[in-house]
């Protein structure tokens, strides 16, 4: 009877093992049991109260060095701003002139002005109903110029710092002096018209500069001003990229220069080849030389012959003449006797 509950039991487990999902059960099991192990083990060393002092001390070190740092560079980071106080009423009526742009926005960025067409530098600036409108600076910073330039009307510029300024042209009436601290959206005046923008009307000229390189101000509104960083780079690859050009041009002049030079240079030994040749094949006979001289001293002889004879003739008709006429002197006075 215990033989018979042994095999029992052992068919038992033996139909267990050939269960298809009997090996990954246990593998599972023996994998969650080591799981839970390694959390227990970091639990107990986070426990720990010396390492949470030091986590603690690490925290507040890194808080207390980096925050302040933090906040002054957010505090640095305006955002470049239109330089007008109602964005809803401003229009762009004159683009920047780009050269890679398209052909149609080139076009609304030349300015005409004395039957000729100059590329706008900035942008133009005006309200749906042409009428005056608050001019605000687009960042803060100091105020370097106050002018009148008879082109372009009332200019001001703004210094902020890191090689960036902004130039605001075609004002009725400044608000600001030179040397004087603004903050940004502070009142620098109102939009006014100049000789220059004539066709745009009441509006304002506005110009984005950095390294004393105009930029579209467009592509950097609501931009923060270290935006503008990369563009000293960009324009050094661009300088160094026409220098190439240049080169390469000017080298392509001189070659072509070059055998221009060797062509007339051919061309003069061609034609002084020629000229020898044209004069060797003139021959001077001396004796029809001789025959052609004779022939032009019997000339000269007969004209002079004939000149003699003119002569002699005129003589003999004044002669004639003085004849007749005392003939007819006597003749009237013996018909009066």
């Amino acid at each position: 009877m215990k033989e018979e509950n042994n095999s029992a039991s052992k068919n038992k487990w033996s139909r267990i093992f050939r269960k298809k999902w009997f090996f990954p059960a246990v593998y599972l099991t023996i994998a969650a049991l080591l799981l839970s192990v390694v959390v227990w083990y970091q639990n107990t060393n986070n426990q720990d109260p010396d390492a949470q002092n030091d986590s603690e001390m690490a925290d507040d070190f890194e808080s207390s060095v980096f925050d302040e740092d933090a906040e002054a560079v957010l505090d640095q980071q305006e955002v470049i701003g239109m330089p007008v106080e109602n964005q809803d009423q401003a229009e762009i009526v004159t683009k920047f002139y780009d050269y890679n742009a398209e052909q149609k926005e080139q076009e609304d960025g030349l300015v005409l002005y004395n039957n000729r067409y100059y590329q706008s530098t900035g942008i133009d600036i005006a309200a749906a109903d042409d009428e005056p409108f608050d001019v605000v600076a687009s960042l803060s910073g100091t105020v370097t110029e106050v002018k009148e330039d008879p082109l372009l009307g009332n200019v001001v510029v703004l210094d902020h710092g890191d090689d960036v300024v902004t130039y605001y042209a075609s004002l009725g009436e400044v608000d600001v002096k030179a040397d004087s601290e603004v903050e940004q959206g502070d009142k620098l005046g109102t939009a006014g018209k100049n000789l220059f923008g004539k066709d745009n009307g009441t509006h304002v000229h506005f110009e984005l500069r950095k390294n004393d390189i105009e930029v579209n101000p467009e592509e950097y509104f609501n931009q923060p001003v270290s935006k503008l960083d990369g563009i000293k780079a960009e324009e050094v690859k661009e300088d160094a990229k026409e220098e190439e050009d240049e080169s390469a041009t000017e080298k392509e002049d001189a070659e072509a220069t070059e055998e221009d030079a060797n062509a007339v240079e051919e061309d003069t030994d061609s034609t002084e080849e020629q000229d020898g040749e044209d004069s060797e094949d003139i021959e001077v006979d001396p004796e029809q030389d001789e025959l052609d001289n004779e022939g032009n001293e019997e000339q000269d002889e007969e004209v002079v012959d004939e000149q003699k004879n003119e002569k002699q003739e005129d003589e003999q008709d004044v002669e004639d003449k003085e004849q007749t006429d005392e003939t007819t002197d006597s003749s009237a006075s013996s018909a009066s006797a």
